[in-house]
């Protein structure tokens, strides 16, 4: 039997460095996914990085990345990372299973933007509406979310790999949602721009990288 566990981190390097601690451990690649806000096009874009496409002002997908790359797997889970759209999120990178289930028929769409939700992908691994709410607003407001697939007999040391990498807390992140007036994700909703997703980095910690 499996579990899905997954976590936010403000921090990318921190997801990053969660997930190399995940694959020694054992959990394959093709079980583990990534999403990782790229409105700054710190992880791609803006020339070209690491060799994902670019994004315009707008935040749309300037040209569309491969299956493939989009899916992730060949040498290494990031080596896959793609640049999609998705609903609500506005422009990101991501690679796995988990962005395979949330855009669904919308991997070939024109100019790589993606149908289907995020937080549906969430709940259909097993997290409560709640949950999938948190992430997908934390990946909104610029966060990383990893997410993996674990077998009984890893899931403790799953656990502790994401809880000791400085990932955050669903319930306590979200209670401070709530605070401002936030009730819930909402894909129709304008996607943070750099400068919200600025001012949710001061508030939360760290620069995010």
């Amino acid at each position: 039997m499996s579990r899905t566990i997954t976590r936010l981190f403000d921090n990318y390097t921190d997801a990053t460095t969660a997930l190399g601690a995940l694959e020694q451990l054992g959990v394959p690649h093709s079980d583990i996914s990534i999403v990782a806000n790229n409105a700054h096009g710190e992880h791609g874009g803006n020339g070209d990085k690491d060799g994902i496409d670019d994004v315009n002002d707008h935040g749309d997908v300037s040209r569309g990345v491969s299956t493939g790359a989009a899916l992730g797997g060949v040498g290494g889970l990031l080596a896959g990372l793609g640049l999609l759209a998705i609903p609500g999120l506005g422009p990101i990178v991501a690679a796995g299973w988990l962005v395979s289930t949330a855009v669904g028929a919308g991997i070939g769409a024109a100019g790589g933007a993606a149908t289907g939700g995020i937080v549906g992908a969430l709940k259909n691994a097993g997290h409560s509406d709640d949950e999938a709410n948190v992430y997908a607003e934390g990946v909104r407001r610029g966060g990383t979310l990893l997410s993996a697939r674990v077998d009984d007999a890893l899931l403790p040391q799953a656990e502790a790999v994401l809880n000791g990498n400085g990932s955050t807390d669903a319930t306590a992140r979200g209670s401070a949602y709530r605070q401002e007036g936030w009730a819930a994700f909402d894909t129709d909703a304008p996607a943070f721009d750099r400068d919200k997703i600025d001012e949710e980095r001061k508030r939360y910690g760290p620069p995010l990288v």
